[in-house]
């Protein structure tokens, strides 16, 4: 079973780097440290940037913050039975 809370610090330290507000996904691509392969992994729980970015309905746009982001791909994730 994946750690929300590990994913969580793992999302915020990937994408607090971006240039917010961000208005689509590929706001993000330059703040990750591998680019669209940067992995994130908790558990049984493993998924690249880009297979999160294919598994998100698209979210919100724009994001104001990190951690408004991070919250929807969090709550995305827990209604799609990821974590």
């Amino acid at each position: 079973m994946a750690d929300e809370a590990e994913l969580r610090e793992q999302f915020t330290e990937a994408f607090e780097g971006a240039d917010y507000p961000i208005s689509s996904p590929m706001d993000l691509v330059p703040a990750l440290p591998n680019g669209p392969g940067t992995k994130f992994e908790s558990g049984d729980f493993s998924m690249t940037a880009m297979e999160l970015n294919t598994k998100l309905s698209g979210g919100e746009f724009p994001y104001e913050s990190v951690d408004a982001f991070v919250d929807d791909v969090v709550d995305e994730l827990k209604d799609q039975g990821h974590i």
